[in-house]
This record gives structure tokens, sequence and C-alpha cells, in this order.
């Protein structure tokens, strides 16, 4: 296993494989900035979100994510902006990206129609003097770290109503490696692969007190098996949310939300791995803080479930 673990920390820091190269959480249903940017400004206020992420926990080297996030409507909610700023730490490898984030929005029917764009930059880093080397000679671990910093480009489109939500995104659509020719196509101008992120959910209304809130992510790699994160919670008296998880191959989750206030709301995450990680860690741990605020926040009689 720990063979395993140093050859794909390798080969990730040299940016030469095309599997999962996003950060991933379980509570994206209530953070859509960071799948889809036309996701910025939906609300009618400023909303924001911190999640600090520690996956397989016991498991020396495994995955740890920070995750910012602001965004806000603008010119009579007719747009939006929006900033992201992440940290994702796996074994000696790192990756910080930033990014900004901008929507217009169409009114169709009883909701709107979100056409987005994000644009920024990911850094990446290894210390590859931290690993354990058997041959030393070998010119790949000359030296004691790796960087390099790619310009990113995504796109996404985000429909919502008051009860339900629905959205396509590609959070990137270029990217440029200085290492390779200039070109339109991903796959050509860096080591980078196209996911296509597809994101669904609905708010049933079961009585005066509480609500049913089904989600589905479909992550989409054409090197990859298709993954897929099912949820459901319950919401009772529009502060108190319990809910339960699947990620295919992957996990089972337990969701936590509670809406301190109409500003404030705290939520928690544990992942239980199904998969062969099981045997060498103690699950994943998400927890999730979240502040809106604007003189809007103070006319919503309600919060937005998503």
């Amino acid at each position: 296993m720990k063979t395993l673990l140093t050859l794909t920390v390798i080969l990730a820091s040299l940016l030469k494989v095309n599997a999962q190269q996003d950060v991933m959480t379980s509570q994206y249903m209530f953070n859509g900035l960071f799948i889809n940017p036309a996701y910025a400004g939906s609300h009618n206020y400023v909303s924001s979100s911190l999640i600090h992420r520690s996956q397989w926990v016991n498991f020396n080297g495994a995955p740890k994510t920070f995750i910012a996030s602001v965004d806000a409507p603008i010119l009579y909610q007719r747009m939006g902006v929006g900033l992201i700023l992440a940290h994702d730490k796996i074994g000696v490898t790192s990756q910080t990206d930033i990014y900004a984030n901008y929507s217009y929005f169409i009114k169709i029917g009883e909701g709107k129609l979100g056409l987005g764009a994000k644009a920024g930059i990911s850094y990446y880093s290894a210390n590859v003097g931290d690993l354990t080397v058997w041959d030393a000679d070998d010119v790949a671990f000359a030296g004691t770290t790796r960087t390099e910093t790619l310009p990113k480009f995504g796109f996404g489109v985000y429909y919502f109503t008051k009860k339900w939500y629905a959205g396509v995104s590609v959070p990137t659509l270029l990217a440029y490696d200085p290492d390779h020719n200039f070109n339109l196509s991903l796959t050509k101008s860096s080591a980078m692969a196209y996911h296509y992120y597809i994101t669904a959910g609905y708010v049933f209304k079961a009585s005066d007190y509480i609500k049913l809130i089904p989600a589905i992510l479909v992550k989409y790699q054409p090197q990859a098996p298709v993954q897929v994160d099912l949820n459901c919670s319950i919401m009772c008296q529009d502060k108190y949310s319990l809910g339960l998880g699947y990620r295919t191959n992957d996990a089972f989750c337990v969701l936590l939300q509670f809406q301190l206030s109409k500003s404030y709301r705290i939520g928690y995450a544990y992942d239980i791995t199904t998969s062969k990680m099981s045997n060498y860690s103690a699950g994943t741990h998400e927890v999730m803080l979240g502040f809106d605020f604007g003189k809007n926040i103070v006319k919503t009689k309600t919060p937005r479930f998503f």
C-alpha cells in the first residue's frame, strides 16, 4: 500500500494522470459555487462559506482540503460575482486554487437561468525531498520541490426556482501549461482532463414543519468511471437538517446542518468509507460554516435550501 501511494503521489505531482483532478466535498448541495460558476449571485444577498475536510483519517498522507467562497448578486440581481479560494494537500503534493466567478441571469418561467464563467489559477507544489527514494540517481527526484502554475477557465449553466434547481458545468474548460503548445482543446494544452458535473435538487413540503430535500451530483470524466452522489435530507422547522448520502464506489455519508439564524449556519458530514481504504482509515470528517449578510437577508422569511 505504501508503494502504491508513493507512486500515485509522484504521478499526480508531475501532472501526468487524467484521473480525478478536482477537489471533492460531501456538502456540495450547500456550496454550489465551487461546482458551478453560474451559481454566483443566485441568492438575493451575499453568501459565504468555509469548509474543512479531513479525508481518510489516520491514513498517512491522506487528503486535507480547505475551501472559502463568497458570492453576491449585482445590478439588481441581473448578474452575480463570486470568489473561491481552495487549498488541497495530498501526501507531499499540494494544490492552491484562486477563482473569480461571473454569472448572468435570464428570467424563464418561475425561475432564473444563470450562465456562468470562471477564471483563475492553480498552483501545484510537490516536496519530492520528503519522499523515500530507492534510486537516488533518478533525475525525477533531483532537487527538493516541483512547482507549476496553470491558468484555468470554466463554464456552467444553472437554473433555479424556490423549490428546485438543476445545473451542468465544466469546472476546467481550458488550462494553459507552458510545457504544451497553446490549444483550445484542454487535453492538448495541458495534462488536465475534462470533468463534467450535473447537479439537481428539489424541496418537498411534507408538512408545515418538515421538508424533504433530495439532491444528486453526477461526476463524469471520460477516462474514469462515472461517480454519483445521492443525498436526501429531512429539514425540521427550517432550522435543523439530518441527511444520508451515498457516493458510488466510495462511501456512505451522514449529513447534519443547523440554521442558527438567518445569517449563520453550520454543517457537518461524516463519510463512512466502503472501499478497501476503510482498512486503513477511520472515515472522513467535513465541517462547514456559513455566513449570509446584506440588507436583503433581513427580508428573507425562510432560508434558501440550496
